[in-house]
């Protein structure tokens, strides 16, 4: 890319913010992870470059916190905008740990409202261990060296697992993509399970099940007959 190719990017990413604030979308999240454009950047295996922005971690770096600074220009200040990162490459020699948490820092430290820690995606020589939670270590190490909060993502489908991420500290919050698909209701179900209540627009109290009778409480929302 040259110089005005990556100035044209930049702007596109700030132009979909300002987008998205007129929307009135309440959060936002750049997409770093995966084999995207930005971690392309950020990782030694597929960022070749040897001017500013390739290289060093600092260099790797430097386009992908371009971005990010743009993005947060162009969206209000009271509205978070979070990143997703791929934690490690699972390639040796590749994006790792170590450097998650290096930019992750630099983040912080311009304003990132949370750091999402995924993994994977760049390289086809890749060996991820997968299994329910494998990422969460990740995540934990990403957690223990911000103050914002973190979200882990991974195989994490039981209610029980879920909550004792979060509850021993190791993420702020768990993402969910394909249990989400299989049960739509899952955080629901998971409320049910672990005997709190979820906030349901009024129309949805009439489902109110009998052996969770404090299940849903009514939230917002217009009733329809």
């Amino acid at each position: 890319m040259t110089r005005a190719d990556m100035d044209a990017v930049r702007d596109a990413f700030a132009a979909a913010a300002r987008r998205s604030a007129r929307l009135g979308i309440d959060a936002i999240q750049i997409h770093a992870a995966h084999g995207y454009l930005l971690h392309e950047f950020l990782s030694p295996l597929s960022n070749q470059r040897t001017d500013d922005y390739g290289g060093s971690l600092e260099n790797r770096m430097r386009f992908p916190l371009e971005v990010f600074d743009a993005v947060r220009a162009a969206y209000p200040a009271d509205r978070p905008v979070s990143v997703r990162l791929s934690g490690t490459d699972w390639v040796p020699g590749g994006w790792d740990i170590e450097q998650t948490v290096a930019f992750s820092k630099a983040l912080e430290a311009r304003g990132c409202s949370a750091i999402h820690v995924s993994s994977g995606g760049l390289h086809p020589a890749q060996a991820i261990p997968a299994g329910p939670g494998y990422q969460v270590p990740l995540a934990r190490a990403v957690k223990q060296a911000v103050s914002i909060p973190v979200v882990a993502v991974g195989m994490i489908t039981d209610f029980d697992h879920a909550e004792a991420i979060v509850a021993t500290g190791d993420a702020d919050l768990i993402a969910l993509a394909r249990g989400i698909l299989y049960n739509p209701r899952w955080p629901w179900h998971a409320a049910a399970h672990l005997g709190a209540s979820v906030s349901a627009p009024p129309q949805y109290l009439r489902s109110q099940p009998r052996q969770f009778p404090t299940l849903l409480v009514k939230g917002g929302g217009t009733a329809f007959d």
